[in-house]
């Protein structure tokens, strides 16, 4: 197999590689979790004070969700704020999520992967400068072309931590 940031052929070029980029990492993400049980998706690590991959996942989700909302410049509609959301809980951590099956989660990942590609085929290269703003109260600015990165880069890093969370339940699970 050859790797390769082709841009998507009905996308602008430069929107199209940031566009792969993502799509790469989300597919990279359903290899990596194709085959978990239940129970390794709820697992919260070795001190159960984790986040669970079903935490993460749903995290990345309605992070992504959130900037095609913002590439689109329009606000996030409260029927998908309440489907997806929230960000945090009261306590400023991920939401606690359990019994939502892999493929749900991923499944839900999908959605806002073609809603995002939809966006992308409307944007022009030019329209990546754009500044937009993101952050929990939308304190901090960012281009689009940075938020289309972004959205890869924070995927592949969470990626990290279920790698690990999957280590550690294999290990668990190897010493029952």
């Amino acid at each position: 197999m050859i790797y390769d940031l082709k841009g998507e052929a009905s996308m602008s070029p430069i929107v199209g590689i940031l566009f792969s980029a993502v799509k790469e990492n989300i597919e990279r993400l359903q290899s990596i979790t194709e085959d978990l049980s239940q129970e390794e998706v709820d697992y919260k690590g070795p001190n159960n004070k984790d986040n669970s991959t079903a935490q993460l996942i749903k995290h990345l989700t309605y992070v992504d969700l959130n900037w095609v909302y913002r590439i689109k410049d329009q606000p996030l509609p409260l029927s998908l704020k309440e489907e997806y959301g929230p960000m945090i809980d009261a306590n400023n951590k991920l939401p606690m999520i359990e019994g939502k099956s892999i493929h749900t989660l991923m499944s839900r990942y999908e959605t806002v992967l073609n809603m995002l590609e939809d966006t992308c085929t409307e944007l022009t290269d030019h329209d990546l400068e754009k500044i937009v703003f993101f952050g929990h109260k939308n304190e901090k600015q960012a281009t689009i072309r940075w938020g289309l990165w972004h959205m890869a880069d924070h995927n592949r890093y969470h990626q990290a931590h279920i790698n690990q969370l999957r280590k550690w339940y294999n290990r668990r699970t190897c010493t029952l």
